[in-house]
């Protein structure tokens, strides 16, 4: 038999609907869930109760400490977070990085709140459970599991405001798919390096660049508190004119300043050789992450400097994203 060990941390999974309102309630109607399969002892526990738009970098760090405990302590054979789908991504990626992959560690959530006509929330709770009581989805990184998809919470994205099928994996695609009684892996996923935190360092920053962005954006990010920047960058990952000199300035001051593309599909790369194109922003000392979407790397560059990497370590640790 199998021991699922269930963390909670709130989200439309755990929230019910009135008078077309969704609210949190003060107690998780998964609480109640019975999971069918007789090969399956599940434990249930409230680690937090707050929509994923009220989830800090710091949040992260308890569920990852309370994830890590369970593991230590043999507790279970798996683990299954319910999280809200705004942020999940975002904390799917901060346990990926800082935990290693020893048993399966999944998350999922809703798009529908309990009580809502067609409700995703036990769905999505029970497949995720599957998910975790499955051995070969050990040794594959944090999963997401999400309408029948097994995704790598390294490259899946929130692609829609309410649609059930929002969880997609741009560029690379689900590792496997939820079945009616076992999942499949049709995907094996590249080990990356896990840094064991315990504290977080704050200041990193993202920003998304426009046709037309002031150099004042980054002028204003110029000051002692600042340890890191994401940019998502125009196409392959170039900049307007006007922000180069300000951001040469971060770079000499020692800040990384690491380069994505705001493109759904495809991956940054110096590949235009001008002023503000991605060689000449190489060339200055831009880092390019190849793979990672903004919000994912703003999470690695903060797992990063949290570990106290700096200068070619930092370099090589954000650029090597997709291995």
């Amino acid at each position: 038999m199998k021991k699922i060990l269930a963390l909670h941390t709130g989200g439309t999974i755990s929230m019910s609907a009135s008078n077309d309102k969704v609210k949190t309630n003060e107690e998780n109607p998964l609480l109640d869930t019975q999971f069918i399969n007789e090969n399956i002892d599940l434990a249930n526990e409230v680690v937090l109760n707050k929509p994923s738009e009220h989830i800090t970098p710091e949040d992260m760090l308890v569920i990852k400490k309370r994830v890590k405990k369970a593991i230590d302590n043999d507790e279970c054979d798996g683990i299954v977070i319910t999280h809200g789908t705004d942020t999940l991504e975002e904390t799917a990626y901060f346990l990926d990085l800082t935990i290693p992959s020893v048993i399966p560690i999944v998350l999922t959530g809703a798009m529908r709140s309990s009580n809502e006509l067609g409700s995703d929330g036990v769905y999505n709770f029970q497949s995720a459970i599957l998910t975790a009581a499955s051995d070969e989805a050990t040794g594959k990184g944090v999963l997401v599991v999400m309408n029948d998809e097994i995704h790598t919470a390294r490259f899946v994205t929130k692609t829609h405001t309410t649609n059930v099928d929002t969880f997609r994996t741009p560029t690379f695609g689900p590792l496997g798919i939820v079945y009616k009684r076992d999942i499949r892996f049709f995907q094996a996923l590249i080990s990356q390096q896990v840094c064991d935190i315990d504290e977080l360092v704050s200041g990193v920053y993202l920003v998304k660049a426009y046709a037309g962005i002031p150099g004042a954006i980054f002028e204003t990010l110029d000051r002692p508190e600042t340890k890191g920047i994401v940019i998502e960058g125009l196409g392959a990952g170039n900049l307007p004119v006007e922000v180069v000199e300000p951001i040469q300035k971060l770079i000499k001051k020692g800040i990384p300043v690491v380069m994505v593309s705001r493109c759904y599909n495809g991956l940054a790369e110096p590949i235009y050789d001008y002023v503000g194109g991605g060689i000449d922003l190489e060339r200055m000392g831009v880092i390019f992450c190849q793979g990672l979407n903004g919000q994912k790397a703003r999470i690695k560059l903060q797992v990063g400097l949290s570990n106290h990497m700096d200068g070619k370590e930092i370099a090589r640790y954000m650029h090597d994203a997709v291995s």
